[in-house]
């Protein structure tokens, strides 16, 4: 049987069910002006879809605009035009990185919550069952706050996060002041159960501030965004896979011991670069930059999304740089000749820019399903690179991640 649908303006029923679950994790305050809050989540335009009821509902955590739309998780029926549910946030806050995935063999829904996504934010992650009933919350360890660009449930039911951290730090071997303010980039693995810190990586204590691609503050007490961690991932051998937009970089590091195995980009590649017969490398010879999102498919093929798009160090000089516009690109290592090649990328037609967030997720049947993030899309690819699916969000709102996924709640009780 499908699942109830819920249209837009009828979402009492979800809504209540939500509204308890945060209560028992958010400010009783917080929690009440999430029930009481009129506003509904923004209307999604479905510009092209040949792709037919297929492959899974859409999961988007559309924000921005806060005075006309609610700001939450929110999951599409497969067509892009019912609400299945809606999770509202609380006021001055927003969803991130909405998705299933499996907790304990059984399916979930995950997210991120809090503020400040993109800058030193402050949030917690959130579990939910098939019954839409909050049953995990997983807060950083070690005095951090959890950053919303990532939540991962691993295949041994940990989960991988991320934080930023203010230091200060002697920048003057690279021409910067010996007491600079710096936002580092931490990994935790925590035990969901017990919230114990497994692992702990600090990218000061691995990776050279000289491999920042973004320029120094005016001042030595403006932080500098040096790393700007946005993705911890799981290689399929077993190692993880952590990206930092502002080094052009992705790192592969060994969960035992914190060690860089190989790095993918920026200034100290482990891997020469080049592009497929049709691909093209940006100005500057990289594969990506300012990227998102590396995931792992085996035999060295791994998805990317490359904004080559600086966002906050986007000055005339990086413009020049970077490619005119944002893509979805698949890439291929070849870990014994140390050659990276640029085998396919897909981009929208009208050759979107998009300064910061986005996502690539390569689905079962080869087509590739994107998000792109300040921009107000969400598309898919087929395996050809024709566009199947266009969907737009009205101005000003956008979705940091989007995907493509399969989800069966449990039937409500009562009903058969």
């Amino acid at each position: 049987m499908r699942k109830k649908t819920w249209a837009t303006g009828v979402l009492t029923g979800a809504v209540a069910v939500t509204a308890m679950a945060v209560a028992a994790a958010m400010p009783a305050a917080s929690a009440a002006t999430t029930a009481a809050s009129p506003l509904p989540p923004p209307p999604v335009k479905i510009l092209t879809n040949t792709a037919g009821d297929k492959g899974g509902d859409i999961f988007i955590s559309p924000f921005g605009d806060a005075t006309t739309y609610a700001n939450g998780a929110e999951i599409l029926s497969p067509d892009g035009k019912k609400v299945v549910w809606f999770h509202r946030a609380p006021a001055g806050q927003e969803d991130a990185d909405f998705r299933t995935q499996t907790y304990d063999g059984k399916p979930v829904l995950t997210f991120w919550q809090g503020t400040g996504l993109g800058g030193l934010s402050t949030g917690a992650d959130y579990i939910y069952n098939d019954h839409y009933q909050l049953i995990a919350t997983v807060k950083a360890g070690n005095g951090y706050s959890a950053d919303g660009h990532e939540f991962l449930i691993t295949a041994w039911n940990t989960a991988l996060i991320i934080s930023y951290a203010t230091a200060t730090a002697n920048l003057t071997k690279i021409g910067g002041p010996a007491d600079q303010t710096v936002i580092n980039g931490i990994v935790q693995e925590i035990n969901i159960k017990t919230g114990k810190v497994l692992f702990q990586w600090n990218s000061a204590k691995h990776v050279p501030y000289a491999q920042s691609e973004q320029p120094l503050p005016a001042t030595a007490a403006t932080p500098w965004d040096w790393f700007h961690l946005n993705a911890i991932k799981v290689d399929t051998n077993g190692n993880f896979l952590i990206d930092a937009r502002d080094t052009w970089t992705t790192y592969e590091v060994s969960p035992r011991t914190g060690k860089i195995e190989w790095q993918l980009g920026g200034k100290d590649s482990s891997f020469t670069l080049k592009a497929a017969r049709g691909q093209v490398l940006d100005i500057v010879g990289q594969i990506f930059a300012w990227q998102h999102d590396p995931e792992a498919h085996g035999n060295g093929v791994y998805t990317f999304f490359d904004n080559d798009a600086a966002g906050t160090a986007n000055t005339a000089t990086n413009i020049l740089v970077d490619l005119p516009y944002s893509r979805a690109i698949t890439v291929k290592l070849n870990y014994r000749t140390h050659v990276a090649t640029l085998i396919k990328s897909d981009n929208q037609p009208a050759g979107l820019s998009a300064a910061s967030q986005g996502n690539a997720q390569l689905l079962r049947d080869g087509d590739l399903f994107v998000g792109w993030g300040i921009q107000p899309y969400f598309s898919e690819f087929s395996p050809s690179g024709k566009l199947i699916v266009n969907a737009e969000f009205p101005a000003g709102v956008n979705t940091y991640r989007a995907y493509r996924l399969p989800w069966n709640p449990a039937p409500e009780r009562g009903h058969h």
